[in-house]
């Protein structure tokens, strides 16, 4: 089986670094070779897979000329080999520059041809209106898509437009992670919403303190409580992709479509 090239995206503070970086422990607690590669300028995506902030591919440019793999690359939780793009201080400069520097230079480093991964995730900051965070699929860095969000209407917004994104981009969503924050009746939008555009929900994951406490230790859930149903949930969600085959027929809605799905809902 080639390797699964995995991007996903969500809508800011939505859980999707948190749901990249547990997918990712319960990959490798499966015996893969794991990848995560953090395209959010925040470069918090693996804090938790290493037990820091790992210091960014922009910054490392900044301080050294021809940066070497070790310089950019580091191993994580169970082996996993993390890295962060990195972005511009906030208000300098475009975020999504940083995403397309990384990529170029990854690519020139002989990641993607010299090392034979199973499973490589993209965490892809918010919208894909700007043509850095674009890159993973625009570049054919990844093959499925999937989305991170509640049953919150600006999560679903945000996801209806990710979505307008993928179709445009021509890129397959192969799903939405459903991260849930306790509204009514989430389960039921979220499946609907999917349902709607095109895709299906691959997984759920229910709102916990113990992934909250996880996270104040940088350590993921899997790591810290590998015993536990949350750990057992986001298990479930890397099988689930892991044996995705599903091909999406995308069919997003415009905002007039949206705004009447909605208050169906809340009605």
């Amino acid at each position: 089986m080639r390797t699964k090239r995995i991007a996903i995206y969500g809508k800011g503070g939505i859980g999707k670094s948190t749901t990249v970086a547990n997918v990712a422990a319960s990959f490798v607690n499966e015996g893969k070779s794991v990848m995560v590669i953090g395209c959010d300028p925040k470069a918090d995506t693996t804090r938790t897979l290493c037990g820091k902030r790992l210091p960014t591919i922009l910054n490392t440019i900044k301080n050294k000329k021809n940066p070497e793999l070790s310089d950019i690359i580091f191993m994580g939780y169970e082996n996993v080999l993390c890295t962060e793009s990195g972005g511009p201080e906030p208000g300098v400069g475009c975020a999504g520059r940083g995403v397309i520097v990384a990529m170029k230079l990854l690519d020139k480093l002989g990641v993607f041809t010299e090392n034979d991964f199973d499973v490589i995730i993209y965490d892809v900051l918010g919208d894909v209106v700007c043509g850095g965070f674009a890159v993973p699929l625009k570049e054919d860095f990844a093959d499925e898509v999937y989305i991170v969000s509640s049953g919150e209407y600006m999560s679903l917004y945000a996801a209806n437009n990710i979505s307008k994104g993928i179709k445009k981009l021509k890129g397959n969503l192969s799903g939405i992670i459903c991260n849930c924050k306790w509204i009514n009746n989430e389960k039921t939008i979220v499946n609907s919403f999917a349902k709607k555009i095109g895709t299906e929900v691959i997984g759920i994951i229910n709102r916990s303190e113990l992934i909250q406490s996880s996270e104040l230790e940088a350590k993921t859930v899997v790591e810290k409580y590998p015993d536990s149903q949350e750990s057992n949930n986001y298990s479930k969600v890397a099988k689930s992709i892991w044996n995705n085959e599903f091909v999406s027929s995308l069919n997003p809605m415009n905002d007039e479509e949206f705004e009447s799905f909605f208050k169906d809902y809340i009605n």
